[in-house]
């Protein structure tokens, strides 16, 4: 398994390991909830290292992003500005999700998941290839400018990080959601997948260990994959290979937000979503009775039959609470039931956002 250069530094700290992707990686440190609630009440931190952050830059490396995502780069106009897109294949699939940082129409940064990052280099570089442009991407990975990435979430997460980097505070205290700034060696940006604020922290490999433990010591908590999970579906947030894959259009993954069919700009996968019939939309349950809702449950409605994408107990909630595509005709508010060990189960249909910002919001 590949290894983030803070593994030794979760092993000191008693975290249990497990194979994530093929990366090595702590699913917790002792409680998952207690890591889960660390975050909704004060403030945590993940280890995202293992995600792939790509240098984009080139002459025309705008005209390759408008043509490869099926969100508009065109929306990015200030220097730092992110966007969160899809990245498909001809036939409408997502080859997955991503965000985009917006340096200056020569130069981006894009994070790719841990699992597809292969995949997805691949990908652009055939793309780059076939349509002869000149740009030119660079993995943050390996060697002399590898690269990790700390993410601190919560509600405290800002002034924490503003106390273990003094020298970063105004940087960091001016930044608007979903904006980057470089900061010395630290790419500081204001995103997040917990449904609390706080910062992912881009920096030297070498300087991470010494982060990590600094902001250990400021009283922030480590966290492991499982109360990323748990948070991340508690604020209703798709995970790539669950909600969303190569067979699974935008559209049917709650993710029509991300796609920009209105400008006259084609890019890979758009005329298969214009031909391709809008089938599922993707909303939350809850579950009104004792059991646990878990991926790929059925789900029965009199409008037809869907499936569970992702399933949990909220430990905010004290519910068990789960993603589901299901059918368009489905409005939120019904019943439907998910069958669960043979039996069927009454769940109700929320918007699929159930907590943000430590409030429960359905």
């Amino acid at each position: 398994m590949q290894k983030t250069v803070l593994n030794e530094t979760h092993r000191e700290s008693g975290a249990k390991m497990v194979d994530f992707g093929g990366w090595e990686m702590p699913v917790h440190y002792g409680s998952q909830i207690e890591e889960h609630h660390a975050v909704r009440r004060d403030a945590g931190m993940f280890d995202v290292s293992h995600m792939c952050a790509v240098d984009l830059e080139g002459s025309e490396a705008t005209p390759f992003l408008r043509r490869l995502l099926a969100n508009n780069v065109d929306k990015l106009k200030t220097a730092g500005k992110a966007l969160y897109s899809t990245m498909l294949n001809d036939a409408g699939g997502v080859i997955d999700d991503l965000i985009v940082y917006f340096l200056d129409d020569t130069r981006y940064r894009i994070v790719v998941n841990a699992g597809t990052a292969a995949k997805d280099l691949a990908w652009m570089t055939a793309r780059l290839d076939e349509w002869r442009l000149s740009a030119t991407l660079t993995p943050r990975r390996e060697g002399a400018r590898a690269l990790a990435m700390i993410a601190v979430q919560g509600p405290n997460a800002r002034s924490k990080v503003c106390q273990v980097l003094p020298e970063y505070r105004s940087a960091c205290e001016s930044l608007q959601p979903f904006m980057a700034t470089m900061a010395g060696e630290h790419f500081i940006a204001r995103t997040g997948y917990t449904g609390e604020d706080g910062y992912e922290i881009t920096l030297p490999a070498e300087r991470a260990t010494s982060l990590w433990r600094a902001l250990d010591q400021a009283g922030v908590a480590p966290c492991g994959l499982g109360a990323r999970d748990t948070l991340r579906l508690e604020a209703g947030m798709n995970l790539y290979g669950q909600e969303m894959d190569e067979t699974v259009s935008p559209l049917d993954a709650g993710l029509a937000w991300t796609v920009d069919l209105i400008s006259p700009r084609d890019f890979v996968g758009k005329a298969a979503l214009v031909t391709r019939p809008h089938q599922y939309q993707l909303l939350g349950l809850v579950l009104a009775s004792g059991g646990v809702l878990r991926a790929h449950q059925k789900v029965l409605a009199p409008q037809g039959s869907g499936e569970v994408t992702s399933g949990t107990f909220s430990p905010t909630m004290q519910q068990s609470i789960a993603l589901a595509r299901l059918p368009l005709a489905l409005t939120i508010g019904e019943t439907v039931q998910v069958v669960i060990r043979d039996k069927l189960l009454a769940a109700n249909v929320v918007k699929p956002c159930f907590v943000r910002n430590g409030s429960i919001l359905v």
